[in-house]
């Protein structure tokens, strides 16, 4: 039943069904991804009771450690020989263990002192995420380099994985509250454990789709791989300019999300009184951008480019959060500006680990060695700390305004502190993405640099 990694039966197209396969590792990832991004934080603040600054300080000290274990990940999957290949074999070994750590993350002991409990939130999270998110997840990321190298094939690829990224998070957002309440309610600790033991069980199905029915077809054949040493890894990474701006990107793109994903959650509770907001603000944001990414986003990809894709997408996100920052209480207003950031987010997710991808074209080129994992694993560690600072930002920002998780009511600067996160960070950040992507030119060079790869494996090969 499971597929074994070979030459002779590895045909250059990836099927419809494969994609879909592909896509589901990512719904899998969303859940706990998004759970994180963002209930996690209200769960600490507001269930378990403890200091948003010393969450978000836990946190984003934690992604020393999660850099270090991307980077080991990284190698350790350059190195790796299975009959299911270097990608897939990690997800077969992971999928229990990832989905346990899930679980982990909202069973905090809500009966222990406030210093215990810290305690237990830094091992937890740790766990969870440096450790068995980083194992699973960036093997998933590397595969998609494992599977095509045909550019536009990967644009698709992405396309597939943000979709049913997309559908995870709109499942968070939207079922979350739902089960919570039917387990016991929002102030039940146990009703939080017991959604994510549900959950655990949905990430393991969907990653397991993935592991059977994905395929590895690129094989570098003229480096050995296990020949080249770690740091000789790491300086032709460091040569690879075109890595670095989209590592950039990948931070800001994940501290715009994760301020404004968590902060959603405070706003629509403190702000506009209904925490079930949440799930209509996600039906409006992630229903428009799945819808557009299987419309017409494939289409704009093929003839403008990924890098110019992204920029218009960044520019139709900031001007949605800009209708919301004027909406105010607004339904109709809050729900455009939904929508426009669903129009443009479809652009910006549908492109942002593709064009990390293309980089190790671009590396391979430039340096003549190619190292997916190593590639993979340092563009992970950009997207974690984003998720980093954006827990650290939104930390500060609440602590700033004297936000209090158990207070009955808020202050006024409280109010404006969350509004601060949800609305105006994320536009200030965009128009940075903005101007960085102005120096990413790699679409353009793209076939030509593969054409010459192409020569030099002929070449080597006579």
């Amino acid at each position: 039943m499971f597929q074994k990694f070979t030459n002779e039966n590895a045909s250059p197209k990836v099927t419809f069904g494969e994609r879909v396969a592909y896509g589901f590792g990512d719904f899998s990832s969303n859940i706990l991804y998004s759970a994180m991004g963002v209930y996690l934080m209200l769960y600490y603040t507001d269930v378990v009771g403890v200091n948003a600054i010393a969450v978000g300080l836990i946190m984003t000290a934690s992604k020393v450690f999660d850099g270090v274990s991307d980077l080991i990940m990284g190698v350790i999957i350059d190195r790796t020989k299975s009959r299911y290949g270097k990608a897939r074999a990690w997800i077969l070994r992971l999928v229990i263990p990832y989905a346990i750590g899930n679980i982990l993350l909202f069973a905090v002991p809500v009966g222990w002192g406030v210093t215990a409990k810290l305690v237990y939130i830094f091992f937890s999270y740790n766990l969870a995420f440096t450790v068995l998110f980083t194992a699973i997840n960036l093997p998933y990321a590397t595969l998609t380099a494992l599977m095509t190298q045909d550019q536009y094939e990967r644009s698709v690829l992405a396309i597939f994985r943000m979709v049913l990224a997309t559908s995870g998070t709109l499942f968070i957002k939207t079922c979350t509250m739902p089960v919570v309440r039917f387990f016991g309610g929002e102030a039940n600790p146990r009703a939080w454990t017991l959604t994510f033991v549900v959950f655990g069980a949905l990430e393991i199905i969907t990653f397991m789709i993935t592991f059977l029915f994905t395929r590895e077809r690129v094989q570098a054949t003229e480096t050995k791989k296990d020949s080249v040493p770690i740091s000789q890894g790491f300086k032709a990474l460091l040569k690879n300019k075109y890595w670095f701006i989209a590592t950039i990107n990948l931070i800001l793109i994940f501290v715009v999300q994760g301020v404004s994903n968590s902060a959603e959650a405070y706003y629509t509770k403190q702000v506009l009184g209904s925490s079930d907001l949440v799930g209509t603000f996600g039906v409006a944001f992630q229903l428009t951008q799945i819808i557009c990414m299987v419309t017409f986003i494939a289409p704009l990809v093929k003839k403008f480019g990924k890098r110019n894709v992204l920029l218009a997408g960044a520019v139709v996100m900031a001007v949605g959060y800009a209708i919301m920052g004027i909406g105010a209480k607004s339904m109709q207003l809050l729900i455009a500006g939904c929508v426009l950031r669903g129009i443009g987010n479809a652009g910006v997710s549908a492109c942002q680990f593709a064009m990390v991808t293309d980089t190790i074209e671009y590396g391979e080129w430039k340096t003549g060695i190619r190292t997916e994992g190593l590639v993979n694993s340092a563009a992970s560690f950009g997207q974690k700390i984003g998720n980093g600072l954006s827990v650290l930002i939104l930390s500060i920002i609440l602590n700033i305004g004297g936000y209090v998780g158990t207070a009955a009511t808020q202050t006024a600067g409280a109010i404006m502190s969350i509004k601060a996160a949800y609305i105006y960070v994320p536009i200030l950040l965009t128009a940075v993405q903005f101007l960085i992507l102005l120096f990413y030119k790699l679409d353009k060079e793209y076939p030509a640099i593969l054409a010459d790869l192409e020569k030099r494996r002929i070449r080597e090969m006579v």
